[in-house]
């Protein structure tokens, strides 16, 4: 008997922190996408913008389809935040501009996280 209370407890510590990964992953995301300058450091390499869009999105797919969101509703909310973003930061947000290739880094972020997450969902018994 302490051995299955131990697991669920395991276990259900488990689930709170893929909780908290995806609610951390959200909130980078949202900070990273419509902060009103561009976030994160300028480091000087060529499109490292596109690879952490990619890496935003990827990681709320990923998190998200771990704690069980249906992928239907949280793979659409994605992709329509990505199209929504870009139109934010070009009509809303002055010190930003809106651009179609971040759209699409996006989308990859999305199908890579959705793909990573679906494996791991699958070999989760």
């Amino acid at each position: 008997m302490t051995v299955s209370v131990a697991g669920d407890t395991k276990s259900g510590l488990t689930v709170w922190l893929w909780r908290i990964a995806f609610v951390a992953a959200v909130a980078l995301q949202l900070y990273g996408v419509y902060s009103p300058r561009e976030a994160g450091p300028h480091v000087g390499i060529p499109q490292i913008d596109k690879v952490a869009h990619c890496f935003l999105f990827a990681a709320v797919a990923f998190t998200g389809l771990k704690v069980g969101v249906p992928a239907r509703w949280l793979l659409g909310a994605l992709a329509a935040n990505a199209i929504v973003s870009e139109l934010v930061q070009h009509w809303l947000l002055p010190q930003r501009d809106g651009d179609p290739f971040d759209v699409l880094a996006d989308l990859a972020g999305v199908a890579l996280g959705a793909w990573i997450g679906f494996r791991a969902n699958r070999r989760t018994p």
